[in-house]
């Protein structure tokens, strides 16, 4: 089988009660996608992490979380960056 990933930017923002994401569904979003992607048989899921930006700033507790309900999807990080 050849590799096959992602990686997500984890972008949220904006008022909710206006459609906007909150932070906290875009991690329950991402550990869906993880889990949605094990299951296709993705092999890899990355997490890019921007600090001081509304995007998801520290990726452990999301790994944790996605390796969680994982099984076979291996999980990281695909970017840090700190200003």
């Amino acid at each position: 089988m050849k590799a096959f990933g992602f990686l997500s930017f984890g972008h949220y923002g904006g008022d909710p009660s206006r459609g906007g994401l909150s932070a906290r569904q875009m991690l329950h979003d991402a550990v869906d996608i993880a889990v949605g992607a094990d299951e296709l048989g993705v092999n890899n899921a990355s997490f890019r992490v921007h600090h001081f930006a509304p995007q998801s700033a520290a990726p452990f507790p999301l790994l944790a979380a996605a390796a969680a309900r994982t099984q076979r999807i291996e999980v990281g990080t695909g970017v840090i960056d700190m200003r």
